[in-house]
């Protein structure tokens, strides 16, 4: 410091010399944090603006921006005020509460004037997030900002460390503010740091950025994710090293340092601008001609004024998958989204979707292949990805800093392990995607749907996976199987997605109209703003396939269309319905229909079930019988999903298959790509009874034996008796409900002997299962009203369990800002406590087996003495993951530990190995196992 002021001040020269002195002493990163060096807070949010104004220019999506620009008031203003907002976050850092945290940062600040009460400060704390947006809703109410525009504003600050308090949540304990906040100069330093920001990033003063318009609350919650995304960039001390000299820091500078942490990242958006599709490009896309729904949806894609809702139902085997795809390139090149996300039901159907999508984002646009994303928790199975992998590391960015607080990985985000191979192109998208939480935001994304569930929930940090689901299209696979408890989450989901006006495609073969009503009423609120909403009336289209599309007008009200579509077969599929009761053998009827072959598909709704069967089957047809389900390794799975598909798949020259078996559970269910000759299938409910139905005679040309030429459906799993109710398998009922089978075998009885045809009936078969006013059976009445109130009571149970962990409380969804999000209704969740499917959830462990001279991978890599694993042998040791059922939950945590020489392993540290013996036994608390190499875990 000279005698006419601060030495070297640079840029600042135009302030008061009292103002560079605050300046130049207010620190936000602490020289650990900070590369060595302290980092003035002045220069962290120059940098967070100017990493902003990368994300606008180079990854946000047209569509966010016209949002962001027409609230701001054009382009240039968008771009300017998306800066700020991201810029002012730690505005809160100018406080004696965090002012005090660092010994050599709070001296500097004390020296200078800026002092506290010591005693204060080291008994009571008050977090930066919140005294910041304490201070900025002061402030901008002072610069003249109307209430409606500072209001929306605070939370931004109050949540960028995850969770959006209330406007009384932001006050300190204890009375405490006003010397937390500081007295004497402290005002007067704060707005000092404030107004040279807003300057800086070219505002005249404060007054200045005050929006045109109040955003939506869904485009809050965005603006909120990409504000974090700034942050955590900016965090990285390896680009962003402390600047502890007012001299050093500028605008310009800051441009800089974030395009060399921006280009050293990576980041990129999706395609950007695309030419829109016409039905000709369908073979261009997919090498095969449109069938006639997919031409329809393609065309209702076309012709919707905005973006909004399509909902796609259409039979098993008709193409949805690739219709969603074009029908989600339609809408990006006409409403400037760049990028999609597509949820599948399980882990297992998100491999080969990540396949599919890749070859149609190649298509599109060939450089944006690498940018798509499989996000699950067990993608490191998935060959494809692990040799995209493999071939695509980056050379930088071994950690990106996340501020003051670490974050845990939840949901399998982050298994991405940099190296310092050089690559020249990229096969996956940049390694910052894959920390925690940030999965969506990568530009295409295939995963699980609760990915987007999780989107939905109260849980720290949800708005970066609300962030990363802005400028995308969302595709959803087999809706129809979201139960009462996901479609809580479902519904929530969607209300936000319409708010945000980001288009959804949902596609189902058998999805009840009260679902479809609950879908289309939920996106249609949210798009109006409204926390209820009466559908407008609608005439609905006996057809199927059939396309229901729906938007928010100009005028804000709702429009909804349906058209009907031919199938792609020109006759429907006479499927023949047969029951087995419970007694019967399924070896007897095999027997009879395989005499020359076959392929045949046996689904049971329990893995005991299916491993009693496979024995029986195995001791009559040997090596031809497989058996598939969850209670394998992670390992043998992959192994038996790929041989079944090989051998249950339709030839390309047309010859007979051989004769196989294969007997599974619901893993079969949907989204497997098998062509079945004959399907033996315990009862479930109707629409899940027509998906597995949908797994038989999906291709035309395929050489089937004259005996199981005839599509036929054999279904067993309960036992009918006359004029009386039947008699459904214990595990069954507990897992599906007993009205819901009872309106299922009351179909498949009434049916036994004739034929249904596929896909005509399937609508009205899925409506009167799911229609209480349809008539019981001669002596069931009495039964059926028993078991739907049970089912109803069970019903409202479930979906008020679920209602802890929504995003929005009921009643809350008209509310502007994003105040009190997280708290609800008086009460904060932890993110321990979340989940998106209904049910305890079973525990995973890792097998292993033990022998006299130590360890071995459950496919017999040896290990060290104590369990260590070398680098080439790590795959094999995690192939042996196994999800055990949520009974041995507690067990598993009570008894089994990492091996000693796992613990100081990133993979394997905090997992449970599960040892066996060289007969594969062993004990988990009071339960008896066995780990069998064909038949996966048996309890003994």
């Amino acid at each position: 410091m000279t005698a006419g002021g601060v030495a070297g001040v640079g840029c600042w020269a135009y302030l008061p010399e009292q103002e560079q002195i605050w300046l130049s002493v207010l620190w936000g990163k602490s020289a650990g944090r900070a590369g060595g060096t302290v980092n003035l807070l002045l220069s962290h949010m120059l940098d967070t603006a100017a990493v902003a104004a990368l994300i606008w220019d180079e990854y946000l999506a047209e569509s966010v921006r016209w949002q962001v620009s027409e609230a701001a008031g054009d382009e240039e203003d968008g771009r300017r005020l998306f800066a700020w907002l991201c810029g002012v976050h730690d505005v809160g850092k100018a406080t004696p509460a965090f002012q005090c945290v660092d010994v050599e940062g709070a001296a500097a600040v004390r020296a200078v004037g800026l002092v506290w009460d010591e005693a204060v400060v080291k008994v009571h704390h008050w977090r930066h997030e919140h005294a910041g947006a304490k201070v900025l809703a002061e402030f901008l109410k002072q610069a003249g900002w109307s209430a409606a525009q500072h209001g929306w504003v605070w939370p931004l600050v109050a949540g960028h460390h995850g969770r959006f308090p209330s406007f009384g949540d932001l006050r300190p304990k204890a009375r405490t503010e006003l010397r937390l906040r500081g007295g004497g100069d402290w005002p007067a330093a704060q707005l000092a740091l404030l107004e040279a920001f807003t300057k800086a990033v070219g505002y005249e003063d404060l007054q200045a950025v005050e929006p045109k318009a109040v955003p939506s609350r869904a485009l809050q919650l965005q603006l909120s994710g990409f504000v974090v995304m700034a942050d955590w960039i900016a965090s990285d001390e390896e680009h962003f090293r402390g600047l502890d000299q007012l001299g050093e820091v500028s605008a310009e500078g800051a441009r800089k340092r974030a395009r060399a942490a921006w280009d050293r990242l990576g980041l990129t958006g999706g395609w950007g601008r695309i030419v829109p599709p016409s039905v000709t490009d369908f073979t261009v896309r997919f090498g095969v001609e449109p069938r006639p729904s997919q031409r329809v949806a393609i065309e209702c894609a076309a012709g919707m004024a905005c973006p909004g809702l399509m909902i796609v139902e259409a039979p098993m085997g008709e193409g949805k998958t690739k219709t969603a795809l074009l029908c989600a390139e339609v809408l990006s090149a006409r409403f400037g989204f760049d990028g999609v996300f597509v949820g599948m039901p399980t882990q297992a159907t998100s491999d080969p979707m990540f396949t599919a999508v890749r070859a149609w984002v190649a298509k599109v646009d060939k450089d944006a292949a690498g940018r798509v994303a499989l996000l699950h928790g067990k993608r490191r199975f998935n060959k494809e990805w692990q040799g995209l992998v493999e071939a695509g590391r980056d050379t930088g960015f071994a950690a990106v800093g996340e501020d003051e607080f670490g974050l845990e990985d939840l949901y399998g985000t982050s298994d991405f392990d940099p190296c310092t191979c050089d690559r020249p192109a990229r096969t996956v998208p940049a390694e910052w995607f894959f920390g925690p939480k940030r999965g969506l935001l990568a530009p295409f994304v295939v995963g699980t749907v609760d990915q987007l569930l999780l989107a939905a929930t109260r849980t720290k940090h949800v708005m970066l996976r609300m962030a990363g689901l802005a400028g995308k299209v969302v595709i959803l696979d087999e809706v129809h199987a979201a139960d009462v408890y996901m479609s809580a989450f479902l519904v929530e989901g969607l209300r936000w997605l319409g708010q945000a006006g980001i288009p959804v495609i949902l596609l189902s073969a058998t999805l009840p109209p009260s679902q479809r009503e609950q879908l289309l009423s939920a996106y249609l609120a949210g798009a109006r703003h409204r926390e209820e909403l009466d559908l407008p009336s609608m005439i609905e289209e006996a057809g199927y396939p059939r396309v229901t599309t729906a938007w928010a007008d100009d005028a804000g009200e709702a429009v909804i269309e349906q058209v009907a579509a031919p199938p792609w077969r020109s006759e429907p599929l006479q499927v023949r319905v047969q029951v087995l009761p419970e007694e019967d053998s399924i070896s007897d009827l095999l027997t009879d229909r395989l005499t020359d072959g076959g392929c045949v598909l046996v689904i049971r709704n329990t893995v005991a079930r299916a491993q009693q069967t496979y024995r029986e089957l195995h001791a009559v047809f040997g090596a031809a019988v497989h058996l598939l389900h969850a209670q394998m390794c992670v390992r043998q799975r992959a192994e038996v999903t790929e041989e079944c598909l090989m051998l249950l798949g339709p030839r390309k020259d047309g010859t007979q298959r051989p004769l196989t078996i294969l007997v599974a559970t619901q893993i079969a269910e949907q989204s497997f790509d098998v062509d079945a000759d004959l399907l033996v299938t315990d009862l479930a409910p109707m629409d899940l009874l027509l998906q597995r139905i949908g797994r038989m005679h999906r291709h035309d040309g395929v050489s089937r034996p004259p005996a199981v030429r005839e599509p036929t459906v054999v279904v067993t799993g309960f036992t009918p008796y006359a004029n009386a109710v039947p008699s459904f398998d214990v595990a069954s009922e507990a897992i599906y409900g007993r009205y819901p089978l009872l309106r299922s075998a009351a179909a498949v009885l009434q049916a036994s002997g004739r034929q249904w045809d596929i896909p005509d009936k399937v609508p009205k078969l899925v409506n009167t299962a799911y229609d209480p006013q349809t008539p019981s059976p001669q002596g069931w009445a009495d039964a059926v009203a028993e078991a739907w109130q049970e089912w109803s009571d069970d019903q409202r149970q479930r979906a008020d369990n679920a209602a802890r962990f929504v995003l929005t409380r009921f009643g809350e969804h008209e509310n502007p800002t994003l105040a009190g999000l997280h708290r609800g209704s008086g009460e904060y969740v932890s993110d321990s406590d979340v989940r998106v499917r209904d049910g305890e959830e079973g525990i995973e462990v890792i097998l292993v087996r033990a022998d006299e001279l130590g360890y071995r991978s459950e496919n017999g890599q040896r290990l060290g003495p104590n369990g260590e694993v070398a680098d080439e042998v790590l795959d094999h040791v995690l192939g042996g993951t196994l999800r055990l059922p949520r009974k041995l939950r507690a067990a598993v945590l009570a008894t089994l530990r990492p091996l000693d020489g796992w613990r100081d392993h990133p993979w394997l540290r905090y997992s449970h190995a599960l040892a066996i013996d060289n007969d594969g036994r062993t004990a988990v608390g009071e339960y008896r196992v066995c780990y069998d190499a064909a038949q996966g875990l048996i309890f003994e």
